[in-house]
């Protein structure tokens, strides 16, 4: 079984060190929102839960009557964020102010899942799941060149580790680059 978290170790093993590195082009199940992520019940918590039913729809698709060209078994891969926050043109995030974050949260897919499969899983999960799964959304995401660190803890102790990789990113001679 693929196990993306073991093919791509460098981009799902992290070091809590920082460190540069290239992301591919890949496919996700994404949804945009915005909100406090530790509101309970919050939109972000219900995005989580819609991202999950779709992308384990897909996983599943190769036992319902659904077939995906090319499809083999894979493990879901990890829950994956952009995040911005309105009002921070260079993005630094005043985390006071949770409620003003915008975020795409994603879980990554295999490359033979195109746009098609992710709008039959949307129908899927909201007839078996009982849950309104409309805002999800397949997204082509090319990162390049990224700076990369792993976060242990909870959101609020996020502006640690944002420090050591804005430091890092200064010391080897690179600049942020929040463009769309």
């Amino acid at each position: 079984m693929f196990d993306f978290k073991k093919e791509f170790k460098q981009l799902y093993a992290p070091k809590q060190a920082p460190q540069i590195l290239t992301v591919p082009p890949a496919n996700f199940v994404c949804i945009r929102g915005d909100g406090d992520p530790n509101e309970s019940g919050g939109a972000y918590q219900r995005a989580i839960e819609v991202l999950y039913a779709v992308s384990y729809a897909l996983k599943m698709s190769y036992k319902t009557k659904y077939k995906i060209d090319g499809f083999f078994e894979y493990v879901v891969p990890p829950l994956e964020g952009f995040w911005r926050q309105r009002g921070s043109a260079d993005g630094a995030a005043d985390y006071a102010r949770k409620r003003d974050f915008g975020w795409i949260s994603a879980i990554r897919l295999p490359d033979f899942i195109t746009r098609e499969s992710p709008d039959w899983a949307v129908r899927q999960a909201t007839q078996k799941k009982k849950l309104d799964c409309s805002a999800a959304e397949f997204l082509r995401i090319d990162e390049g060149l990224c700076a990369q660190i792993l976060h242990v803890g909870g959101f609020d102790d996020e502006p640690q580790s944002v420090a050591k990789i804005d430091e890092f990113i200064i010391a080897n001679g690179y600049a942020k680059d929040f463009g769309e």
